[in-house]
């Protein structure tokens, strides 16, 4: 599945998206994972309508967002004044390298095909100063498989088999969370890892 793809299918859901997002507080659980391992420079990779690239810059961080869907950049932008929102991609963050403490990729990579994951995680990792942190969401599971998402094909992942991508791609997990929902085919989870 192309980028252009999933950015299109976006495109066309972004009022929906940004309606659900409007009153967004976040899980604790989510948020304590966050919390813990961003700091300093953080980049929010994949930040949709910007409500956590908002949260971050709320308690100090020096966060911005990339996206991109234009509806979603755009919307960021009017909402969270004073923050840095722009279009791109995560296989080219277009930064310098290991220029960010941290990186968010919350549910952002839901979408990438497993073949196409080490490439974004050697990206990340690019851009990651050592000892900076990565902190990924996604969709857990028993194995690596697709799935229907209400917009386009997503990808679940069993935590152990995220944790050793992010090793393959020179980080250390330090931290995860496993939780279920009220839909047993929507099981979430999360990993902090540290760039080596």
């Amino acid at each position: 599945m192309s980028s252009e793809h999933v950015r299109d299918a976006y495109s066309s859901a972004s009022t929906l998206y940004i309606d659900l997002y409007r009153d967004w507080q976040g899980h604790p659980d989510d948020m304590d994972i966050i919390d813990r391992h961003l700091s300093g420079t953080v980049l929010d990779a994949g930040c949709g309508p910007g409500h956590y690239t908002g949260y971050l810059r709320s308690r100090g961080v020096d966060a911005s967002g990339i996206d991109m869907v234009p509806e979603f950049i755009a919307h960021a932008e009017a909402n969270h004044p004073g923050i840095s929102f722009r279009l791109g991609s995560m296989d080219d963050l277009g930064v310098p390298d290991h220029s960010v403490t941290g990186i968010l990729a919350w549910y952002s990579l839901i979408h990438r095909p497993p073949a196409d994951l080490g490439g974004v995680l050697a990206e990340f990792r690019r851009a990651l100063a050592p000892g900076g942190a990565l902190v990924i969401g996604f969709f857990d599971g028993d194995r690596v498989e697709p799935f229907d998402h209400r917009v386009v094909t997503a990808y679940r992942w069993p935590v152990d088999e995220m944790s050793r991508q992010l090793a393959t791609a020179g980080f250390t997990e330090v931290q995860r969370t496993q939780r279920d929902t009220d839909r047993p085919d929507r099981k979430l989870a999360a990993i902090a890892a540290i760039a080596l």
